[in-house]
């Protein structure tokens, strides 16, 4: 009989175990494609581990590690002072774990003549007070603005780092997920809008460098992209159980080569 391997034991001792459920919830920017991915390669060696994971926004994240919902929160943001204490009026200690970290890239329509932005023509085009697209130089027509909805990280990091906290336009247009707002650019010639480096790829968008920088791996770590944050998970205290081998598989070389290849930026 040949022996078996390292990795084929490690599963047989794994599925003696008793099944277990990780439920994640929050952001959309970590939830669409990379915590399913990290998922999929934790379950391999850990195939008694189930995953429900609901990305609706990081507020919803952090609401759930608020009321034990969920043992792992995702967000593309920082829990703001307020969700903190409420977090603490319920007993809850939020610890913030960096998993990643992520550039917020402007993108137009493939077809759009407009090539490079100014920091200060972003916020006057996210906050209204640019609305033709001849004022920044490209042709003639109303400026289509496509944002994240009130409950994600992306919406309020990109108020806070492009919009000096300002109000979105009116006019924005509010979408559930940065792969909703890749398709709508791509449909509408005069559309703007942003999304984190895993949907820069998406077919019929470009980026755009704003003040000659772009979301590469290399500015995003030395914070010279002006968009470029880290990314969460959020957890009550220090993480047990498969909390803790979930949020360690994450931060691990195999791990985090999994965040390189979805697209954000590795923490090392």
């Amino acid at each position: 009989m040949k022996k078996l391997t390292v990795f084929a034991l490690a599963v047989l001792a794994a599925a003696s175990l008793p099944a277990q459920k990780l439920v994640i919830k929050g952001s959309d920017t970590l939830g669409a494609k990379l915590v399913p991915m990290l998922a999929e390669e934790y379950k391999a060696t850990h195939p008694n581990v189930s995953f429900e994971i609901a990305a609706e926004g990081s507020t919803t994240g952090i609401a759930a590690i608020t009321d034990g919902t969920a043992q792992i929160g995702m967000s593309s943001r920082r829990a703001k002072p307020t969700e903190m204490s409420a977090a603490s009026a319920k007993g809850v200690t939020m610890r913030p774990h960096i998993v990643a970290y992520d550039g917020m890239a402007v993108i137009v329509n493939a077809a759009s003549p407009i090539t490079t932005l100014t920091k200060r023509q972003v916020e006057q085009i996210f906050t209204g007070d640019i609305a033709d697209w001849s004022a920044v130089g490209g042709s003639s027509g109303k400026i289509s603005i496509y944002t994240r909805n009130t409950s994600s990280g992306t919406y309020s990091d990109w108020k806070d780092l492009a919009m000096k906290k300002r109000d979105y336009a009116p006019s924005s247009q509010k979408m559930a997920g940065n792969e909703q707002i890749a398709s709508e650019v791509a449909k509408n010639p005069s559309g703007i809008g942003y999304v984190g480096l895993a949907y820069i790829t998406a077919a019929g968008i470009k980026v755009v460098p704003v003040d000659g920088h772009t979301p590469t791996k290399a500015e995003v770590h030395a914070k010279t992209y002006p968009y470029a944050r880290p990314t969460f998970y959020y957890t009550n205290g220090e993480p047990t159980g498969e909390a803790a081998g979930f949020i360690e598989f994450t931060l691990s070389d195999a791990g985090q080569q999994i965040v390189e290849k979805v697209g954000f930026v590795p923490l090392r």
